[in-house]
Protein backbone atom coordinates (compact mmCIF):
# COMPACT_ATOMS: atom_id res chain seq x y z
CA UNK A 1 0.00 0.00 0.00
CA UNK A 2 1.48 2.98 -0.98
CA UNK A 3 0.17 7.07 -0.45
CA UNK A 4 -0.20 8.79 -3.94
CA UNK A 5 1.22 12.50 -2.71
CA UNK A 6 0.55 14.96 -6.31
CA UNK A 7 3.19 18.03 -6.35
CA UNK A 8 2.35 21.50 -7.06
CA UNK A 9 5.46 23.66 -7.24
CA UNK A 10 4.34 27.33 -7.63
CA UNK A 11 6.36 30.26 -8.95
CA UNK A 12 5.15 33.40 -9.19
CA UNK A 13 1.86 31.85 -7.83
CA UNK A 14 1.61 30.10 -11.16
CA UNK A 15 1.44 26.33 -11.29
CA UNK A 16 4.50 25.34 -12.38
CA UNK A 17 7.61 22.66 -12.78
CA UNK A 18 11.49 22.33 -12.88
CA UNK A 19 13.34 20.17 -14.58
CA UNK A 20 16.09 19.04 -12.11
CA UNK A 21 15.18 22.15 -9.81
CA UNK A 22 16.87 24.50 -12.87
CA UNK A 23 14.43 27.56 -12.65
CA UNK A 24 15.62 28.58 -16.07
CA UNK A 25 13.77 24.93 -17.32
CA UNK A 26 10.35 25.77 -16.08
CA UNK A 27 6.97 24.97 -17.67
CA UNK A 28 3.73 27.32 -16.61
CA UNK A 29 0.83 24.00 -15.99
CA UNK A 30 -2.02 26.51 -14.59
CA UNK A 31 -1.87 29.87 -13.79
CA UNK A 32 -4.27 28.86 -11.02
CA UNK A 33 -2.90 26.14 -8.42
CA UNK A 34 -6.52 25.70 -6.56
CA UNK A 35 -7.91 24.71 -9.71
CA UNK A 36 -5.11 22.23 -10.06
CA UNK A 37 -5.14 20.90 -6.44
CA UNK A 38 -9.35 20.55 -6.63
CA UNK A 39 -8.93 18.40 -9.62
CA UNK A 40 -6.71 15.79 -7.64
CA UNK A 41 -9.67 16.49 -4.86
CA UNK A 42 -11.72 15.68 -7.50
CA UNK A 43 -10.67 12.54 -8.37
CA UNK A 44 -9.96 10.58 -4.68
CA UNK A 45 -6.77 12.04 -4.05
CA UNK A 46 -6.28 12.89 0.08
CA UNK A 47 -2.62 14.33 0.09
CA UNK A 48 -0.87 17.21 -1.44
CA UNK A 49 3.08 18.16 -1.26
CA UNK A 50 3.26 22.08 -2.18
CA UNK A 51 6.37 23.60 -2.96
CA UNK A 52 7.38 27.16 -2.88
CA UNK A 53 9.45 28.21 -5.42
CA UNK A 54 9.85 31.45 -4.69
CA UNK A 55 10.02 30.97 -1.12
CA UNK A 56 13.50 28.58 -2.12
CA UNK A 57 14.84 31.45 -3.65
CA UNK A 58 13.97 33.93 -0.83
CA UNK A 59 15.02 32.00 2.20
CA UNK A 60 11.74 32.74 3.48
CA UNK A 61 7.74 31.79 3.21
CA UNK A 62 6.24 33.60 -0.20
CA UNK A 63 3.45 31.87 -1.61
CA UNK A 64 1.41 31.54 1.62
CA UNK A 65 -1.63 33.04 0.31
CA UNK A 66 -1.69 30.16 -2.33
CA UNK A 67 -1.76 28.00 0.39
CA UNK A 68 -4.60 29.30 2.56
CA UNK A 69 -6.55 29.16 -0.70
CA UNK A 70 -6.08 25.86 -1.13
CA UNK A 71 -6.44 24.28 2.11
CA UNK A 72 -9.94 26.59 2.68
CA UNK A 73 -11.52 25.62 -0.26
CA UNK A 74 -10.49 21.60 -0.06
CA UNK A 75 -10.15 18.94 1.93
CA UNK A 76 -6.66 17.95 1.30
CA UNK A 77 -3.83 17.25 3.72
CA UNK A 78 -1.25 19.17 2.82
CA UNK A 79 2.85 19.12 3.88
CA UNK A 80 4.38 22.65 2.44
CA UNK A 81 8.21 23.68 2.09
CA UNK A 82 10.38 25.59 0.04
CA UNK A 83 12.20 28.21 2.00
CA UNK A 84 11.35 27.71 6.16
CA UNK A 85 13.71 29.40 7.60
CA UNK A 86 12.55 30.58 10.82
CA UNK A 87 9.92 29.64 13.72
CA UNK A 88 7.57 32.48 11.89
CA UNK A 89 8.25 31.18 8.79
CA UNK A 90 6.72 27.65 10.11
CA UNK A 91 4.01 29.74 11.85
CA UNK A 92 2.63 30.98 8.92
CA UNK A 93 2.78 27.83 7.21
CA UNK A 94 0.72 26.20 9.99
CA UNK A 95 -1.69 28.88 10.26
CA UNK A 96 -2.13 29.21 6.40
CA UNK A 97 -3.48 25.72 6.44
CA UNK A 98 -0.59 22.99 6.45
CA UNK A 99 -0.95 20.04 8.63
CA UNK A 100 2.92 19.32 7.65
CA UNK A 101 6.01 20.81 6.59
CA UNK A 102 9.08 20.22 5.05
CA UNK A 103 13.06 20.86 5.70
CA UNK A 104 15.99 20.42 4.30
CA UNK A 105 18.19 23.30 4.04
CA UNK A 106 17.45 24.45 7.32
CA UNK A 107 18.34 20.64 8.47
CA UNK A 108 21.52 21.04 7.21
CA UNK A 109 22.38 24.95 7.51
CA UNK A 110 20.78 25.21 11.44
CA UNK A 111 20.06 22.17 12.90
CA UNK A 112 19.46 23.56 16.53
CA UNK A 113 16.23 25.45 14.62
CA UNK A 114 14.98 22.25 12.80
CA UNK A 115 15.43 20.13 16.19
CA UNK A 116 13.69 22.65 17.89
CA UNK A 117 10.52 22.04 15.39
CA UNK A 118 10.63 18.37 15.99
CA UNK A 119 10.65 18.72 19.29
CA UNK A 120 7.99 21.41 19.69
CA UNK A 121 5.74 20.25 16.50
CA UNK A 122 6.23 16.34 16.71
CA UNK A 123 7.85 14.06 14.11
CA UNK A 124 4.39 13.44 12.03
CA UNK A 125 4.49 17.49 11.41
CA UNK A 126 7.65 17.77 10.69
CA UNK A 127 9.06 16.13 7.36
CA UNK A 128 12.48 16.15 6.32
CA UNK A 129 13.47 17.00 2.97
CA UNK A 130 16.69 14.88 1.98
CA UNK A 131 17.23 16.22 -1.12
CA UNK A 132 20.52 14.40 -3.01
CA UNK A 133 23.02 14.81 -6.25
CA UNK A 134 25.43 11.39 -6.53
CA UNK A 135 24.36 10.27 -2.80
CA UNK A 136 25.70 13.78 -1.05
CA UNK A 137 22.61 16.33 0.15
CA UNK A 138 21.75 19.23 -1.92
CA UNK A 139 20.62 22.32 -0.14
CA UNK A 140 19.57 26.37 -0.94
CA UNK A 141 17.07 25.19 -3.87
CA UNK A 142 19.38 22.68 -5.05
CA UNK A 143 22.11 25.07 -5.85
CA UNK A 144 24.64 23.45 -3.27
CA UNK A 145 25.78 20.28 -2.89
CA UNK A 146 27.28 19.58 0.51
CA UNK A 147 29.37 16.48 1.67
CA UNK A 148 26.52 14.67 3.72
CA UNK A 149 26.10 11.55 2.80
CA UNK A 150 22.07 10.78 1.95
CA UNK A 151 21.82 7.33 4.43
CA UNK A 152 23.61 8.89 7.19
CA UNK A 153 22.20 11.96 7.03
CA UNK A 154 18.57 10.43 7.24
CA UNK A 155 19.49 8.05 9.92
CA UNK A 156 20.52 11.01 12.04
CA UNK A 157 17.15 12.51 11.72
CA UNK A 158 15.08 9.45 12.14
CA UNK A 159 17.35 9.42 15.58
CA UNK A 160 15.90 13.10 16.37
CA UNK A 161 12.76 12.45 16.17
CA UNK A 162 11.62 12.72 12.49
CA UNK A 163 9.19 9.84 11.28
CA UNK A 164 8.44 11.06 7.47
CA UNK A 165 11.29 11.42 5.08
CA UNK A 166 10.83 12.83 1.30
CA UNK A 167 13.71 12.04 -0.62
CA UNK A 168 14.69 13.65 -3.90
CA UNK A 169 16.93 12.46 -6.55
CA UNK A 170 17.93 15.28 -7.87
CA UNK A 171 18.94 14.14 -11.57
CA UNK A 172 16.48 12.61 -12.04
CA UNK A 173 13.68 15.32 -10.98
CA UNK A 174 11.27 16.24 -13.92
CA UNK A 175 13.12 14.23 -16.21
CA UNK A 176 9.99 11.71 -16.70
CA UNK A 177 13.19 8.59 -17.01
CA UNK A 178 12.12 6.17 -13.85
CA UNK A 179 12.93 6.76 -10.10
CA UNK A 180 16.26 5.90 -8.53
CA UNK A 181 15.04 2.14 -6.96
CA UNK A 182 18.21 1.35 -5.70
CA UNK A 183 18.82 4.47 -3.83
CA UNK A 184 15.03 4.06 -2.01
CA UNK A 185 15.94 0.26 -1.55
CA UNK A 186 19.07 1.40 0.37
CA UNK A 187 17.68 4.23 2.68
CA UNK A 188 14.44 1.57 3.22
CA UNK A 189 16.92 -1.10 4.10
CA UNK A 190 18.88 0.85 6.50
CA UNK A 191 15.87 2.60 8.25
CA UNK A 192 13.20 -0.53 7.65
CA UNK A 193 10.47 1.64 9.86
CA UNK A 194 10.59 4.92 8.41
CA UNK A 195 8.10 6.47 6.46
CA UNK A 196 9.97 6.95 3.33
CA UNK A 197 8.79 9.18 0.21
CA UNK A 198 10.29 8.93 -3.18
CA UNK A 199 10.19 11.60 -5.22
CA UNK A 200 11.91 12.45 -8.91
CA UNK A 201 11.59 10.71 -11.80
CA UNK A 202 8.09 9.14 -11.77
CA UNK A 203 6.98 8.31 -15.35
CA UNK A 204 4.76 5.52 -15.49
CA UNK A 205 2.11 3.31 -13.30
CA UNK A 206 4.66 0.34 -13.25
CA UNK A 207 7.39 3.01 -11.83
CA UNK A 208 4.75 3.65 -8.64
CA UNK A 209 3.83 -0.64 -8.52
CA UNK A 210 7.39 -0.80 -8.76
CA UNK A 211 8.08 1.41 -5.58
CA UNK A 212 5.22 -0.45 -3.69
CA UNK A 213 6.33 -3.74 -4.43
CA UNK A 214 9.84 -2.56 -2.43
CA UNK A 215 7.96 -1.39 0.44
CA UNK A 216 7.92 2.40 0.10
CA UNK A 217 5.42 4.19 1.87
CA UNK A 218 4.57 7.30 -0.24
CA UNK A 219 5.34 8.62 -3.92
CA UNK A 220 5.58 12.25 -4.83
CA UNK A 221 4.50 12.59 -8.68
CA UNK A 222 4.31 15.97 -10.19
CA UNK A 223 5.27 16.05 -13.96
CA UNK A 224 4.27 12.77 -14.84
CA UNK A 225 0.22 13.68 -14.57
CA UNK A 226 0.99 17.34 -15.70
CA UNK A 227 2.54 15.60 -19.24
CA UNK A 228 -0.28 13.04 -19.44
CA UNK A 229 2.11 10.30 -18.24
CA UNK A 230 0.05 9.22 -16.11
CA UNK A 231 -4.13 9.64 -15.65
CA UNK A 232 -5.64 10.89 -12.26
CA UNK A 233 -8.16 8.12 -13.17
CA UNK A 234 -5.46 5.11 -12.97
CA UNK A 235 -4.40 6.11 -9.57
CA UNK A 236 -7.85 5.48 -8.32
CA UNK A 237 -6.90 2.05 -7.31
CA UNK A 238 -3.64 3.27 -4.94
CA UNK A 239 -6.31 5.60 -3.11
CA UNK A 240 -8.84 3.23 -2.71
CA UNK A 241 -6.42 1.07 -1.01
CA UNK A 242 -5.44 3.86 1.42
Amino acid sequence: MIEIIPAIDILDGKCVRLSQGDYEQKIVYNEDPLEVAKLFEDHGISRLHIVDLDGAAANRIINYKVLERISSRTSLIIDFGGGLKSDSDLEIAFDSGAQMVTGGSIAVKNPEIFQRWIDKFGGNHIILGADCRDNKISVAGWTEDTENEIIPFILHWRKQGVNKVICTDIRKDGMLEGPNIELYGQIRDSDPFGYLIASGGISTLQDIELLEESNIRGVIIGKAIYEGKIQLKELLRFAEEN
